[in-house]
């Protein structure tokens, strides 16, 4: 999973793919949970287009795509925002997610 800036995320929202960005802030405890479960979901499938990025460094994304809280996943498929996703049940959950 790579980290993306804002302008990584409109190039990806815009290029038409199906993906998703994964926000976080680094002390919080149910964002470390939330990246390892990423990571599993990434090693089963690398496939995936998932980029990350510490929200503090672009609050603007809270702003515009109205985050609620962290760890949010925003997911997007052809050039719009189709979901977000807050609470990371579990792998399955988030490889069904984002098929």
């Amino acid at each position: 999973m790579n980290t993306w800036t804002k302008n990584d995320f409109d190039y990806n929202l815009n290029s038409g793919k199906k993906g998703a960005f994964y926000l976080y802030t680094p002390l919080c405890g149910t964002c470390q949970i939330a990246s390892k479960m990423l990571q599993v979901v990434m090693e089963i499938n690398p496939n995936l287009l998932i980029g990350k990025a510490d929200l503090n460094y672009i609050p603007n994304i809270a702003t515009e795509y109205e985050i609620e809280s962290v760890p949010c996943l925003i997911l997007f498929n052809e050039g719009k925002v189709k979901g977000k996703i807050y609470a990371f049940q579990s792998v399955p959950y988030l490889l069904e997610k984002l098929r």
